[in-house]
């Protein structure tokens, strides 16, 4: 059973945090101070301290240091009222494995304190079952209830001929889907031709698809092999199939039909043995009722339909890929960025990502890119639209030449912010929460802490 010391002078968050972690399965101590801490720490193992940065006397980045002189293999979590980007830096230089707000979800810092001990290689006996393992089904990353249907769907039909079609939106990664169908087929030592229907012009559209003879047009010095013959007793996947022309639509309808088709100049059938796999982000069913689409030709690569979940709808997996995003640019640009802090992750949590894991990787690559730490911070976190999500408060507060006590003002403040959310939402907490962007816990536990009537 893991031992955790809670360090914090309010006696209110000691006993939150004790009845939520012992109800956990572990072993709590608590300690009003560094003092008491210290002993706690010198009479027994303890394997993960979560202590506040503000107590009295020495504070939590001081008694940090001096639990690492006498016990370096205790993980430590430092809780903060306010965040900064200098207090991260400070922690991390300490060896802190995170800081979070105490405005913290409940079930956000449960598993900041699983991951914690999991690293370290300790796991409660009552909890072990619980803690899920990373899921990667080839190239594809999630662990979500929606992917382990995808998965399923994919190792039922993957060594079947019949045509799929995967539907999604842009980012979803239909193209690893598609691949993994390949790979877990029969095909898989065969070739997998990805077509982009979208990105070929129309007047080349035949041609790349079947080929031509030499003479056929002006340039066509040499018979030429399109991606059908190149995916012969492969896999050949048309990504963007709602972009085809009605020309092309026919023609594509006579190789799933008949697998067969002629060479642009050619007089001579080519059979093909290739399993096509298609894609759209379109409502080809709609396009198909407008006569868009050629109802025959969606018929037929409609027989087997996969939906990609976008990333708004798996929010469990936005964790899995940052951590794997991080990991890849950190290899990449040669860093050594360890995790992401739970602010920037919370983040990243609220964010609907329009562009989905496609989006989700750019925001990762960039901020590794940028990151100088070891742990991603939120101000490298660049999200799309932010701020036109939720305007910002006016920050032109002048200074008066006396100065302000600056912890008294902010305290000020956020009481005030906190009653006008209230008043606006007619006194509902989880309505006023969401116009903070706050959790309804962090919310009661300010309302309490500022003694907000």
């Amino acid at each position: 059973m893991a031992r955790i010391l809670i360090v914090d002078d309010d006696k209110g968050i000691r006993e939150f945090l004790e009845i939520m972690l012992t109800g956990e399965g572990y072993e709590v101590f608590c300690a009003a101070g560094a003092k008491e801490a210290l002993d706690c720490c010198r009479k027994r193992q303890i394997d993960l301290m979560l202590t506040d940065l503000k107590m009295p006397g020495m504070d939590g980045i001081g008694l940090i240091k001096e639990v690492r002189e006498i016990s370096p293999e205790t993980i430590t979590i430092l809780i903060t009222a306010y965040a900064s980007g200098e207090t991260a830096l400070a922690a991390m230089k300490e060896g802190v494995y995170d800081y979070v707000e105490k405005s913290f979800d409940i079930e956000e810092l449960k598993e900041i304190v699983r991951d914690a001990l999991k690293k370290r290689g300790i796991r409660k006996e009552d909890a072990a079952a619980s803690i899920e393992d990373e899921v990667r089904f080839g190239n594809i990353i999630g662990k979500s209830r929606e992917m382990q249907q995808v998965y399923a769907v994919i190792k039922k039909i993957a060594d079947t001929p019949a045509s799929v079609m995967i539907l999604g939106e842009s980012g979803t990664g239909k193209e690893l889907v598609a691949g993994a169908i390949h790979n877990n087929s029969s095909r898989r030592n065969m070739p997998f031709v990805v077509v982009n229907c979208g990105g070929i012009p129309e007047n080349l559209l035949e041609s790349e698809f079947f080929g031509y003879m030499k003479g056929a047009f002006t340039g066509a010095y040499a018979d030429k092999h399109g991606l059908f013959e190149a995916a012969h007793k492969g896999t050949i996947f048309l990504d963007e199939i709602s972009e085809l022309p009605p020309l092309l639509q026919v023609k594509l309808l006579r190789v799933v039909q008949e697998k067969t088709f002629r060479r642009v100049g050619g007089t001579e059938d080519i059979k093909v043995d290739v399993r096509i796999i298609s894609a759209t982000n379109q409502d080809l069913e709609k396009r198909v009722r407008e006569g868009l689409f050629r109802e025959d030709l969606f018929f037929r690569l409609n027989v087997i339909p996969i939906r990609i979940p976008p990333l708004r709808e798996r929010k469990e997996d936005i964790q899995i890929l940052t951590r794997f995003f991080i990991d890849k640019y950190s290899r990449e640009f040669g860093k050594e960025i360890r995790k992401i802090s739970a602010y920037a992750m919370e983040l990243l949590l609220k964010y609907p990502f329009p562009g989905n894991v496609r989006e989700l990787e750019n925001i990762i690559e960039r901020s590794v890119a940028l990151e100088t730490s070891s742990i991603i911070l939120p101000e490298n976190i660049a999200i799309s639209g932010e701020t036109e999500n939720k305007p910002r408060v006016p920050a032109d507060i002048e200074i008066p030449d006396a100065g302000i006590m600056l912890n008294r003002e902010m305290a000020e403040i956020e009481k005030s912010l906190i009653r006008k959310a209230l008043e606006k939402a007619n006194g509902s907490k989880t309505r006023a929460a969401d116009l903070l962007g706050i959790s309804r816990d962090s919310l009661n536990y300010r309302i309490e802490k500022l003694g907000i009537i």
